[in-house]
Parts: C-alpha cells; sequence; structure tokens
C-alpha cells in the first residue's frame, strides 16, 4: 500500500533548506546577474566577480531587480540542492556588493600579529613567527597587535583563511591562549588544585 508522505515526515533540515529554496533574491543597485547555457551564474559588482555552476534541478529566473530559484521536481535531492543554491547565490551577490569578513583574536603572553605588505606575521609561541599571504582576492588587516581581520568578496574564501590562521595556535582551555574568532565562546577548564592533607 502507497502512503503518500507528508510535509512533516521530511527532516527538519530538507523543511528548512526547501523554505530558503523559495525565497527571492534581490539584486542591489550596481550588481549584475547572468545565467549562460551551462547554467552557471555570474555575477559582477563594484569589489569583483563571481562565477558558480548550478545543478541542472535548478532554475534561475530572472525579474528587474531580484532572482528567483525554481526546482525541477519535487525529490530530496533537488529539495536540498534549492536551498543550497538560492544561499549560494545570495552570497555571491552580497559579497561583490558589500564583502565578507572575519574578525580573528590573539590572546597570549607575548603573542602579536602585525601586517607587512601583502602578507600578516604571527608570533604565536613558536620558535619562529608564522606567515600567511594573501592570495586569490583575500585580504588581511591588522587593527591592532591582537586582532587580524580576513575580508574577501567569497564567503568560502574567507571562512577557509580564517579557519587556517585559527588552526595555527587553536586555543587551550585553561588560560584560553591562542587564534580565536571574535564571537567563539571559549569554554575554559580549571587546573587542578593540590588539595590540603
Amino acid at each position: 500500500m502507497l502512503v503518500e508522505k507528508s510535509w512533516l515526515s521530511f527532516g527538519k533540515e530538507e523543511r528548512e533548506m526547501s523554505r530558503i529554496g523559495r525565497m527571492p533574491i534581490v539584486i542591489p543597485v550596481g550588481v549584475t546577474l547572468t545565467v549562460d547555457g551551462d547554467n552557471v551564474v555570474h555575477v559582477n559588482g563594484k569589489l569583483g566577480s563571481l562565477s558558480q555552476k548550478v545543478d541542472r534541478q535548478i532554475k534561475l529566473e530572472l525579474n528587474s531587480n531580484e532572482v528567483v530559484l525554481t526546482r525541477s521536481n519535487e525529490s530530496s535531492d533537488a529539495k536540498a540542492k534549492h536551498g543550497l543554491y538560492r544561499m549560494l547565490v545570495a552570497n555571491m551577490v552580497t559579497g561583490v556588493s558589500e564583502g565578507f569578513k572575519k574578525t580573528l583574536i590573539i590572546n597570549g603572553v607575548g603573542y602579536k600579529a602585525q601586517k607587512q605588505g601583502n602578507k600578516i606575521v604571527l608570533n604565536v609561541g613558536y620558535s619562529h613567527p608564522v606567515e600567511m599571504v594573501e592570495e586569490n582576492g583575500i585580504t588581511f588587516e591588522c587593527p591592532d597587535a591582537l586582532s587580524i581581520v580576513v575580508k574577501g568578496i567569497s564567503k568560502e574564501d574567507v571562512g577557509e583563511v580564517a579557519s587556517k590562521i585559527r588552526s595555527i595556535r587553536p586555543v587551550e582551555p585553561y588560560h584560553a591562549y591562542g587564534v580565536r574568532y571574535k564571537d567563539e565562546v571559549v569554554v575554559r577548564k580549571v587546573g587542578k588544585v593540590s588539595g590540603k592533607k
């Protein structure tokens, strides 16, 4: 006997992604969005340009100042990709018009970061400084010696580079020494205390 699959029977993530997929993406002034014959989305803005291949199950409908993504079928795969590609395209539009950034905080005795030309130099407790070079449209800023701002038009690239910087010296839980995201919550551990005899 066939039983129709109700909306509530889908997983929470699947339902949320499907709802996200239906939301239109507003294209701000100064941004142009085009789709070529291979279903590749090209977005251009004042900060640069980005491209993204979109699955054939997802179609893009361009209006005057917004784009709407629709799916060709109601399969679980199409529903998941509907929300995924909607977010990817929305991030591209935001990236070329406003950009993305992640801020990292450095904590530790003698720890510091410094911008030198197209790279940052970190002194974070090793016997030698660690260098990270700007590349692929990513730029660094050091407002002070204890903070690093990673900027770029690609949300994925900004996140990846920030993650690499954080991994140079992950925060240890006792003194919270290391590199962390500005909004990261560090769970501290209490050190061992010798008991009285």
